[in-house]
């Protein structure tokens, strides 16, 4: 009953002369601040009557089932039902640490070396267990276990406990640019984090999208292919 309500109203506002109508997105809060929020606000000014609604969440969540429109993953994490646009360029990772911190302890000069520093660990939100990491260099892949004083289920908390010198952490290199330019965080390990397929938005395939969610998927798509000619 409520996809034949939804099916209804959304042929009403197609009626009119603008799109309007609510999107519903879910994601995690780095791409919301860093690439959706700055991506969409145009559209938000040309576009008054569509509004949009941003569950920030770190789990897999169905969409389908919660009623969303569409989500934000990384483009190697999606169902293969789903319909995948990306809307940023490849991703890597980065093992940071503050100068202080590596002022104290040596630098690790192979993923090996980690169980023998304090690392900030995450833990995960489907499977409950603690992130393992992982690497690869030369084709070999490499997981490592880590262990340390702090875990959190979150990515901030993870890049301030790292500022402060608590530890070493592991989080995609774009939630850790500007520490990265002014020297606040030091990068070990470059060679161990190749680039893999950043961040993509996918929906329903069997779904019809609403005037308001194509020009979404429009304005993103759009902007990703700018990110990707700058490089």
């Amino acid at each position: 009953m409520m996809n034949d309500i939804e099916a209804e109203l959304d042929a009403l506002t197609e009626l009119r002369d603008k799109p309007a109508g609510t999107v519903r997105i879910t994601c995690g809060d780095s791409v919301l601040r860093t690439v959706l929020l700055p991506r969409l606000a145009p559209l938000l000014r040309e576009y008054p009557d569509i509004a949009l609604e941003f569950d920030v969440s770190y789990g897999f969540r169905n969409i389908v089932a919660d009623r969303f429109d569409a989500g934000v993953r990384l483009g190697s994490t999606i169902d293969k039902d789903m319909i995948a646009v990306p809307i940023g360029p490849p991703l890597r990772m980065a093992v940071v640490a503050s100068p202080a911190y590596f002022a104290a302890n040596p630098k690790p000069k192979t993923p090996q070396d980690l169980p023998l520093h304090r690392c900030i660990n995450q833990r995960m939100p489907t499977s409950g267990g603690l992130y393992v990491w992982d690497f690869a260099r030369r084709g070999k892949a490499l997981n490592v276990r880590v262990d340390g004083p702090l875990i959190f289920n979150t990515t901030p908390p993870q890049v301030d406990a790292a500022l402060a010198g608590l530890g070493i952490t592991l989080l995609p290199e774009d939630e850790l640019g500007p520490h990265l330019a002014d020297g606040s965080l030091v990068r070990v390990l470059d060679d161990w984090c190749p680039p893999f397929p950043g961040y993509h938005l996918y929906y329903p395939s069997r779904r019809q999208p609403s005037p308001a969610f194509s020009l979404v998927v429009k304005a993103l798509r759009a902007d990703a292919r700018g990110t990707g000619n700058r490089g």
